[in-house]
């Protein structure tokens, strides 16, 4: 097992020297001048230009601004972003408010998905398995902005359930309505996998030995079925919990999360690299770590998975 967590976390060090230069390079190709931008409409003087290409390194070449990048980061410096703000607190004022989205919404997503995908696979064919299957795909077709601005109007505005928008108050009441409709729109897939892995189990000769010993249904639909069914459900989620750790732009963007998604888009507007070099670079540790917990749960959820 230890040999195993050695090597996946050897694993993330090309994966993050190459994700973060692929990023920097894509951001460095971006046309127009990021210190132009930032002063809008106001015409900057020569001095001035020269003086912030210097300060942020625009005036060195791209593989010299990647390295200086590099060792920035090594010694924890994620840089300054172009308001004078370091990366590393808009890091932090940031990234806890999308993880609990995220968080919240993969909650939402796994009760929904493991309740619902367990009884239509037990009533495979059955009225309640119809229907679900469904609504099912009726949220899979559905944009999620689609989602998120009917949600917003009925719930928010009209029914008053929730708050419409998030803004300042980051609370758990406030984040609670984007995250409904990040888990709804995500529930569909994981259910259709929890559905299909429980059919399929239902059929293995383990789950036959264990009603001819006289186990109860109660025993082995929750101990052996459901157990040996999560592993494509919590694989489906874990990476749906990534996706959402840097892909909730839109859904934020709708609720005025302040959240990583909003200051990632702001970012690579502006042409930001340091800032949107250090937001990948985290979300990529993340989604790797993510994915390691994931790998050494399924030891847990299947005892036949054993690693050397």
């Amino acid at each position: 097992m230890l040999r195993y967590i050695l090597f996946r976390i050897l694993q993330v060090i090309p994966v993050l020297l190459g994700t973060t230069f692929l990023i920097y390079f894509m951001v460095f190709a971006m046309p127009g001048d990021p210190i132009l931008a930032m002063f809008g409409d106001k015409t900057p003087s020569a001095a001035q230009l020269e003086r912030l290409h210097a300060q942020y390194n625009l005036d060195k070449p791209f593989i010299v601004q990647y390295l200086l990048y590099l060792k920035g980061v090594f010694v924890g410096d994620f840089g300054t972003s172009f308001s004078g703000q370091p990366v590393s607190e808009i890091l932090a004022r940031t990234f806890p408010i999308t993880a609990t989205l995220a968080i919240m919404a993969i909650a939402i997503e796994l009760v929904l998905a493991v309740v619902i995908g367990l009884f239509s696979g037990l009533r495979k064919g059955k009225l309640f398995d119809n229907v679900n299957l469904i609504i099912g795909l009726i949220f899979m077709s559905v944009p999620i902005f689609v989602v998120a601005f009917i949600a917003q109007y009925t719930l928010g505005l009209n029914l008053k359930w929730f708050p419409a928008t998030v803004g300042s108050d980051t609370s758990i009441k406030a984040l609670l309505l984007p995250a409904i409709v990040l888990g709804i729109s995500l529930y569909a897939t994981s259910m259709r996998l929890t559905r299909s892995s429980v059919i399929d189990t239902l059929n293995q000769d383990f789950v036959r030995t264990a009603y001819a010993k006289g186990l109860s249904r109660s025993r082995v639909v929750p101990v052996h079925v459901l157990r040996n069914s999560l592993i494509p459900t919590i694989t489906n989620s874990a990476a749906n919990f990534g996706v959402l750790l840097v892909g909730a732009t839109v859904t934020e963007g709708i609720f005025n999360v302040p959240g990583v998604g909003n200051t990632l888009y702001q970012a690579i507007t502006r042409g930001e690299n340091a800032t949107v070099v250090s937001f990948v670079t985290v979300m990529v540790l993340v989604y790797l770590g993510v994915n390691l917990i994931v790998d050494l749960l399924y030891a847990v959820l299947d005892p036949r998975i054993r690693y050397a």
